[in-house]
């Protein structure tokens, strides 16, 4: 039983999507019912939405669009980790909208949008450590060369809880490895943050094998270990490195060394303590 934590739908004429234009293998929709399909066969038994960067207009229409989707017949869908803007003087506001939808289990800010000193604004931080009583995780996008700027958030905000996305986004394709392990293995030191096993099988070549992959899970499973480790699809960016079916047989062969209670960590157990979901079959 798989709890898949990072899944995007893209419905785009309900919501605005900028940054489509540039990724023409992505200018399309991806719907539920077109995910659930193919999961279900999988194992997949519950699902985490994560919010697609839309226009921030469209923030607060995507999570009620995701939550409308929930409760449809069928939906895999048990929660969402929502847009948000920290550096805006409207986020507590913002906030305590969120907060009154308990479907919205998270936030993300994709931070290699951005330029770097976003995140080190004062107002950012001080919206950041908000997080600790609302009981909401932050999920991290940033690059190999950003990942100190996660370490600062981790370190000025001990009480809330990060998820460092797509094993920090390593250049696998360019041979990145150097690069990233070093900083990956030191935000593995805080505790506070669990790394997110997704997204590389689109930063591989188009011809990747599980043998170009292996360095970099073996690297993020010393580093934080299976209790801090979370699984994620990706869908639909996966389907740039072999799609959806392709992705969880990497999976199960990374993991087929591995104890079946961390099988069962990664796979699903992580993601209920850290988001409180449960899978729907």
């Amino acid at each position: 039983m798989i709890i898949d934590t990072h899944l995007h739908l893209i419905y785009r004429d309900r919501l605005s999507y900028p940054w489509l234009a540039g990724v023409p293998a992505l200018d399309a929709d991806f719907t539920e019912e077109t995910y659930a399909r193919e999961a279900r066969r999988l194992g997949i038994a519950g699902a985490l939405h994560m919010e697609v960067d839309v226009a921030a207009g469209d923030m607060a229409r995507e999570t009620a669009m995701i939550e409308a989707l929930a409760g449809e017949a069928g939906s895999l869908l048990v929660g969402a980790i929502a847009a948000c803007r920290p550096e805006a003087p409207d986020f507590p506001a913002y906030l305590e909208t969120v907060l009154a939808t308990p479907f919205v289990r998270g936030f993300r800010r994709v931070l290699h949008v951005v330029p770097d000193d976003v995140s080190e604004g004062a107002l950012f931080r001080e919206n950041i450590r908000r997080l600790a009583g609302a009981g909401l995780n932050f999920d991290l996008c940033v690059l190999p060369h950003q990942i100190d700027k996660a370490i600062a958030l981790a370190d000025i905000a001990p009480d809330v809880s990060f998820v460092l996305d797509h094993c920090g986004v390593p250049d696998i394709k360019g041979g990145g490895f150097d690069v990233w392990k070093g900083p990956v293995a030191e935000i593995a030191r805080r505790p506070n943050v669990t790394v997110k096993l997704s997204g590389i099988p689109a930063y591989g070549s188009e011809s990747w094998t599980l043998e170009d992959l292996k360095p970099y899970f073996a690297h993020v499973a010393e580093s934080f270990g299976f209790e801090r480790m979370v699984w994620g699809s990706d869908w639909p960016v996966c389907t740039l490195g072999g799609g959806l079916s392709t992705w969880i047989d990497a999976t199960h062969a990374l993991l087929s060394g591995v104890s079946l209670e961390d099988r069962r960590r990664v796979l699903s157990e992580n993601a209920r303590r850290l988001w409180k979901v449960a899978p729907k079959a």
